[in-house]
């Protein structure tokens, strides 16, 4: 099976944004500073003052399998730590966040759970949970159906910045480990293990090792913010010379984000074993590794280049592994498939 079976079409996606690239253009001036394709926006308000970074998400399909599990305390704390991620890529920390909930029709057991969710990750983030929007659509959504998007705000002084342009071959690529799908691809998770292999959520396959395929597909996305402190507090700021947060398209799409002209990281995926869950969904899909790197982060959810000298080992309590190394090429990123 692809990606496209279950209804995404990535590179759809990729061509439609492409072609709005100068619309989004059309609103900048000077205070922009990022180019697209960014995980966050960088916009710094007045000279001199720390760039502020914002970044939007939702948690996709997945809150469709926390319907099917009757469990809505995960997805609330995966949308914000998503969205701590995608700014920590540039070296930013959080400030605030801001919630979007729409649904048919609120039910009110659920909400609560939901905006638990929300507070937890806020307060293990340190930031503040500003405030949000509920609305009940009839007719756009079905019964009991719902979505969750949301906005995050940080800082980062400008000397701090970290937009990739430090990668220069020799580098050293590290990976930080995932929980699980973490927010995307899960269309074809469902597609495969739902439909396709007629899974129930409470079933327990023997290769994820007494968990439910519901508990692996709720596990909740990773915060690696901690991560990132420890680092710049034991080797600096400058030991880290690019940060990729493997989200939807997976190695192939996001580390070319990241990565300057002419430099290519060479992924080593026998350095890591993927977790049960991607074994799983490769089984009874029939995926193809080039395939499953490319939707899922299969078990890599921060990727971090430092630079040759660097031993990313050394930074007590941090689980790291090193899964690569930056070399000359033009395609940004080799993977063995």
């Amino acid at each position: 099976m692809k990606y496209s079976d279950s209804g995404v079409d990535i590179d759809a996606a990729t061509r439609a944004l492409a072609r709005s690239k100068e619309a989004v253009r059309s609103t900048w001036d000077g205070r922009v500073r990022n180019e697209l394709g960014a995980f966050g926006g960088l916009f710094q308000a007045a000279e001199g003052e720390p760039l502020m970074v914002a970044s939007v998400d939702g948690v996709g399909t997945k809150v469709m399998v926390a319907r099917l599990a009757g469990r809505y305390d995960t997805v609330g704390q995966d949308l914000v730590n998503h969205c701590v991620d995608d700014i920590l890529v540039q070296g930013a920390e959080p400030l605030f966040f801001l919630d979007y909930f729409a649904t048919s029709k609120l039910q009110e057991e659920v909400l609560p759970e939901i905006i638990g969710g929300f507070a937890r990750a806020c307060r293990e983030n340190g930031c503040a949970l500003l405030g949000g929007e509920t609305a009940e659509m009839p007719g756009v959504y079905g019964e009991g159906e719902f979505d969750l998007a949301g906005t995050i705000v940080g800082r980062v002084r400008e000397e701090d910045v970290i937009d990739g342009s430090r990668i220069s071959g020799g580098d050293r690529v590290w990976g930080l480990p995932s929980t699980g799908l973490h927010t995307n691809g899960y269309s074809l998770a469902r597609a495969v293990l739902l439909d396709k292999a007629g899974f129930a959520v409470d079933d327990k396959p023997e290769v994820l090792g007494g968990v439910s395929v519901g508990d692996a597909l709720l596990a909740v996305h990773r915060s690696y913010l901690n991560d990132l402190r420890a680092i710049w507090s034991v080797l600096g700021r400058p030991a880290v010379h690019g940060l990729i947060h493997i989200t939807g398209g997976g190695f192939y799409d996001n580390i070319p984000r990241v990565v300057p002209d002419g430099l290519c990281v060479e992924v080593d995926p026998t350095a890591w074993t993927p977790l049960p869950i991607f074994q799983l969904i490769a089984a009874k899909g029939g995926v193809a590794d080039s395939e499953m790197y490319r939707v899922f982060n299969m078990g890599i959810g921060m990727v971090v280049v430092t630079g040759p000298e660097t031993d990313l080992t050394k930074v007590e309590g941090l689980t790291v592994i090193e899964i690569g190394t930056v070399g000359q090429g033009a395609e940004k990123v080799r993977l063995p498939f």
